[in-house]
């Protein structure tokens, strides 16, 4: 399972390496949201949310299909500035359906059914795109209607949410982290001028390889697509927040972009040999790996899944009964839907790149 990304005929000059305070305040707004993804954060989480004002924490649920699962593509910026402010300015650029889209994939979990038409214009798309979020729970079901319904409401309750984050907490966080990625960005731009393209991305993450005629590059991630990074090119972001994701923009109309991780990780908590075996031999079937896979991406129904790779419902069982075995899901009916999650903590149990592996 590959993303490739075409950079034949790219010029130099046009792979870049950029700090964006909207893609980390990104990155902190998904740890907020999915805690157990980023263990090692679980304290400043704790206090983030301890310390938030009632309105924005409650801003911040019903807006978290954003950043939770996958990150919209209008938050990783490919231009990336030096303030919040200015990049919120080039998010307003948007047009509407572009930033509809971007948000109804992430809150309906479907990149594929909702690329066209557009749900603004067409009534069919729309009702498929509230079937796809009511699935996905009464709160994406909400958000969707009221985006389609009003998107310039939406879009500028959505800036005002970051805005206020912005006070709230993330100044003070990125204020913590801005010499570490300076510190990063110094060390990956002094390799893409002195050693190459090649040396650049190895430093950037395991996942994340040049092909071997140079034109194009392979990173690891739960799908197989290809994109280009011609014209304006391919821009890589670090993130101390992101660990251990590795987001990537791909989507098409989009300049790709490649969102990676600085931090270091932490020690992981020793499990039984019989646990350990038990849940190696789950995870060692390659269907079993890509639904766990894409289960840590949020919660998702039998046939969601089955959807998703072109399988039947009961093959889906089989596999999913052997991953709650292992105690590596657990399953919750919330009115005529039966969801199942990821257990993290017991897959963080397993290794820091165990979990690196399935979270990409």
């Amino acid at each position: 399972m590959t993303l490739r990304i075409d950079i034949s005929g790219l010029p130099p000059e046009r792979l870049r390496f950029a700090a964006s305070p909207l893609a980390e305040l990104t990155a902190m707004l998904h740890v907020l949201a999915e805690p157990g993804h980023h263990p090692q954060l679980a304290g400043w989480a704790g206090d983030v949310w301890a310390g938030l004002r009632p309105e924005l924490a409650e801003r911040l649920r019903e807006a978290e299909f954003l950043w939770r699962s996958s990150q919209a593509d209008f938050l990783l910026p490919a231009r990336p500035r030096s303030t919040l402010a200015e990049e919120l300015d080039d998010v307003d650029r948007i047009d509407d359906e572009t930033y509809v889209t971007a948000a109804l994939v992430t809150t309906c979990g479907n990149r594929v059914e909702l690329a066209a038409p557009s749900p603004l214009t067409d009534t069919t798309a729309r009702e498929r795109a509230l079937e796809l979020a009511q699935a996905r729970g009464a709160r994406q079901e909400a958000f969707a209607e009221r985006l389609l319904a009003d998107p310039a409401a939406v879009r500028a309750r959505v800036r005002q949410t970051l805005e206020q984050c912005a006070d709230a907490f993330f100044d003070a966080a990125w204020a913590g982290v801005a010499v570490q990625l300076a510190t990063d960005l110094r060390l990956k731009n002094d390799l893409l001028k002195r050693q190459g393209i090649r040396s650049a991305l190895a430093s950037v993450s395991g996942a994340v390889t040049l092909a071997p005629d140079g034109d194009c590059i392979v990173v690891d991630k739960l799908l197989d697509k290809t994109t280009a990074a011609h014209g304006a090119g391919i821009t890589f972001i670090p993130s101390v927040f992101g660990r251990p994701h590795l987001a990537v923009v791909h989507s098409p109309g989009w300049q790709p972009v490649v969102q990676y991780p600085v931090a270091e990780p932490g020690p992981s908590e020793p499990v039984s040999l019989e646990a350990v075996t038990l849940r190696l031999e789950a995870l060692a079937h390659p269907v079993r790996l890509r639904l766990l896979r894409t289960l840590a991406r949020g919660p998702h129904t039998t046939g969601e899944l089955a959807h998703a790779w072109e399988l039947s419902p009961p093959e889906v069982s089989r596999h999913l009964a052997v991953l709650r075995r292992a105690g590596l899901l657990t399953a919750r009916r919330h009115g005529r839907y039966v969801r199942h999650t990821l257990n993290l903590p017991d897959l963080t149990a397993l290794g820091t790149d165990l979990l690196a592996a399935v979270l990409r």
